[in-house]
């Protein structure tokens, strides 16, 4: 069953792929390739109800002052049979004067990032949407803490208080391949926020070094324990959590051809480099960047890595199994 994608990142994913083109897209080629209308057509929506989406989406997007054009044919403009749809970014882009320093990029990251829909009005998310769309898309994270954590990461409050307090915290974390979950123990020293995922960062008391946890792999409550560690040992340790992140990614890179004018190639390619094959994206976790690339379907082939190529055949597979199962 194809995953339903929630309407704020479809109109997200509607922006983005609108602001990409020139000369505009086809309701069609709309409906085929952004995120969010593609899954309901291939879960067997009708397609006049996604057309409707669609007309409720651009009615959305010009009420919130995103200039969605709508081009007719150049012979007869009035003639919107074959309309293609746009958003000029030079009615779109911030006045040429006005630029951010890292740190002001850093917190309209986390403008973007942190606030849930549940508890902000709608001209903030129209503000979130907005940012989004203009490129402010991560490149300067965001080390140390943030009001906001989804049901995915419900444990980010807890060593949020840990890190404050300077606990030792435990919890039960499973990594991919792993049957089970095994008990870790450690004194947390920073939450990092990288290719918008959180990690914590800190010292793995039975290994006795630093390590590495992304939260979405940590199962069940973490329990922050009685035993206190020296503040100072938080000095610095964002920065040092970032260099080690940046170094795995600088290690890793998966060779991908990409369909041009997709998503995929929207999304990729703003962390990719060219390569003589198609690009280079680098990344840290393996499994991750399966699971994003296998969300992508026919619009990306994985070259190389081999274990990367068989993570993502074995995800779709999963689906189609999945699917089957379900039409028997």
């Amino acid at each position: 069953m194809a995953a339903r994608i929630p309407a704020e990142e479809r109109l997200t994913n509607l922006v983005v792929a609108l602001m990409a083109t020139d000369i505009g897209l086809t309701k069609q080629q709309i409906l085929d390739n952004v995120s969010g209308y593609r899954q309901r057509a291939d879960a067997g929506a009708r397609s006049d109800a996604l057309e409707k989406m669609f007309e409720r989406d651009k009615d959305e997007l010009r009420t919130l002052g995103v200039p969605v054009e709508t081009i007719g044919e150049a012979a007869d403009p009035n003639d919107l049979r074959e309309a293609r749809y746009r958003i000029p970014q030079a009615e779109y882009d911030l006045p040429s004067d006005i630029e951010f320093t890292p740190a002001e990029l850093a917190v309209l990251q986390l403008a973007g990032s942190v606030w849930s829909a549940e508890s902000v009005s709608g001209d903030a998310q129209a503000g979130v949407r907005k940012i989004r769309a203009l490129g402010i898309d991560g490149d300067e994270p965001i080390i140390g803490f943030a009001p906001r954590i989804t049901a995915r990461d419900a444990a980010f409050t807890p060593l949020q208080d840990a890190i404050e307090k300077s606990r030792v915290v435990s919890f039960d974390y499973l990594k991919p391949g792993e049957d089970a979950p095994r008990r870790r123990s450690i004194r947390p020293l920073a939450l990092v926020d990288y290719e918008a995922r959180w990690h914590v960062f800190g010292i793995d008391i039975d290994a006795d070094a630093d390590r590495m946890f992304l939260l979405s792999r940590i199962v069940g409550a973490v329990k922050i324990t009685n035993t206190s560690f020296a503040s100072e040992l938080r000095e610095g340790a964002g920065e040092r959590a970032l260099a080690g992140l940046e170094e795995v990614a600088a290690r890793n890179s998966a060779l991908l051809e990409v369909t041009p004018g997709t998503e995929a190639s929207l999304r990729l390619g703003r962390r990719a480099r060219p390569a003589t094959q198609g690009i280079r994206v680098p990344f840290v976790d393996l499994h991750i960047l399966a699971d994003e690339l296998a969300s992508y379907g026919p619009e990306v082939r994985v070259v190389e890595p081999a274990a990367l190529r068989d993570a993502v055949i074995a995800r779709l597979q999963a689906v189609v199994d999945a699917n089957s199962e379900k039409s028997a």
